[in-house]
């Protein structure tokens, strides 16, 4: 279990990819982007959040394109998880791969705005301020593995070398 604290910011139902990289600033790094992210939703995102916080969200989490910067900018930002009842398969797929926390958590509209809560990977679950755990569903091994590692291509690189993945 991770003894960290860790914020809450919390996000409705439905949170699209254009809404996490918008579409206007696409063109630009990933620096720029990140600097872009949610602005069409909470203005005070980009500004506020710290590393170690986490996004708590209504369903469908990471719905719209496959545009996997709508994980990268989250990660760039130092968001370490995602904690909502359902997300995209592709944006899923996408944030394990660079190495973001989505904890599928059917009762995370308990959480609050600002709360401070705890992480336990291997359950997995929340604890939440006031102690009550909130169960979370299943992550593979692999997934996991995945995560700690920082994402596939840092996972890729410890296993077979720098060269083999760059090269």
């Amino acid at each position: 279990m991770s003894a960290a604290q860790h914020r809450v910011w919390k996000l409705g139902a439905d949170t699209d990819t254009d809404v996490l990289a918008p579409g206007h600033a696409m063109k630009h790094g990933i620096d720029v982007l990140a600097r872009h992210c949610l602005e069409s939703v909470r203005l005070d995102f980009v500004g506020g959040v710290r590393q170690g916080d986490v996004i708590v969200a209504g369903p469908n989490f990471g719905i719209g394109s496959s545009r996997e910067q709508a994980a990268a900018v989250l990660v760039r930002l130092g968001v370490v998880a995602v904690i909502a009842p359902s997300f995209s398969g592709l944006y899923f797929r996408n944030a394990f791969n660079l190495g973001l926390l989505l904890l599928t958590c059917p009762e995370a509209d308990k959480m609050a705005e600002g709360e401070q809560v705890a992480l336990d990977w291997q359950a997995p679950a929340v604890i939440t301020a006031d102690g009550t755990r909130l169960a979370c569903d299943p992550i593979p091994p692999f997934l996991m593995d995945m995560v700690r590692a920082g994402g596939l291509l840092n996972q890729l690189r410890a296993r077979f070398g720098k060269e083999a993945v760059n090269g």
